[in-house]
């Protein structure tokens, strides 16, 4: 009699576990064949790079682009400059605080990195430049920067853009500083390098080197002259019309934003209105936020239907 109910009590257990079991499958079952939503893709920003083209006294108010961008939470992942825009990229990246950034900008001379030195290839050099980011900026590697930045300059002989990323920061801001006629050609790295701006006005390819989705150009315009009063005015106007005139089949097409600050009525060595270019800086990059904003959006967003 014990035996039998031992055996009833065993089945019923049995019962009670393959009931059990089978509910367990039931509900595997409905979970495989049930419908659901996909799960989200997580939403990726683009990397953002600056492109800042030269303009000499003019490239100050790329500090005010910079400056208000930061000021309006659009990240700033790397930067490639072309002359004026090489050195405000060292400056802003440098690690300085950017009331110090604009005070020594506002102290730069043309004795700060140009001497008149007339000879068969330029009225002046520019060596004094190599020394400026160690002597003014405290930095004097690329390696020391705290964001990733490209020099353009140009090869005098090939004709084609040259890129710097890496090593010392002097030779090639000199280098792509070096404008044709007005300042000696620059022997580097095997090279005979002149200013960025002759094959890239504003460096958008840099900034795309890097690994930038989002390029936001800033283009100076030249300063309005109604007659030359000299022949630094000559070059300077005739390099400035020749770019207007690639411009349009050039950088313009392969940025995703191009920012233009007001700065025409400044000369090329208006160093003393720092503040007025600053603020031109800042007021060009709140005219385009809207743009810049809808082009920060993840590429699902911009993709899903209004």
């Amino acid at each position: 009699m014990a035996e039998k109910e031992s055996n009833g009590v065993e089945a019923r257990k049995g019962g009670k576990v393959m009931g059990w079991l089978q509910s367990a499958i039931d509900r595997v079952r409905d979970f495989a064949y049930t419908e659901r939503s996909p799960e989200p893709t997580p939403s990726h920003r683009p990397v953002v790079g600056l492109a800042l083209g030269g303009g000499f006294a003019r490239g100050i108010a790329h500090l005010g682009v910079i400056r208000a961008l930061e000021q309006n939470d659009i990240p700033i992942d790397c930067i490639a400059g072309t002359s004026a825009g090489a050195l405000a990229g060292i400056a802003y990246s440098s690690g300085l605080p950017f009331d110090e950034v604009v005070r020594r900008a506002s102290a730069i001379r043309f004795g700060n990195f140009g001497q008149w030195r007339i000879s068969k290839m330029g009225l002046a050099s520019n060596t004094r430049l190599e020394a400026y980011p160690e002597k003014f900026l405290g930095v004097k590697t690329f390696d020391e920067l705290r964001i990733p930045l490209t020099i353009a300059a140009t090869d005098l002989i090939s004709g084609e853009a040259v890129y710097f990323r890496h090593g010392p920061l002097g030779p090639p801001l000199r280098a792509s500083c070096a404008y044709p006629g007005l300042f000696l050609p620059v022997e580097y790295e095997g090279r005979m390098l002149v200013d960025g701006f002759v094959s890239a006005a504003v460096p958008v390819e840099g900034a795309r080197l890097m690994g930038a989705e989002v390029v936001i150009a800033v283009f100076l315009e030249a300063e309005t002259m109604e007659r030359p009063k000299n022949v630094v005015d000559v070059i300077g106007r005739s390099f400035s019309i020749f770019r207007l005139q690639v411009d349009a089949i050039g950088w313009r097409t392969k940025a995703d934003i191009v920012i233009t600050p007001r700065v025409r009525e400044f000369a090329w060595d208006d160093f003393a209105r720092t503040s007025e270019l600053v603020a031109a800086g800042e007021k060009a990059v709140v005219d385009a936020l809207p743009q810049i904003r809808a082009a920060l959006q993840p590429a699902a967003e911009r993709a899903r239907p209004s």
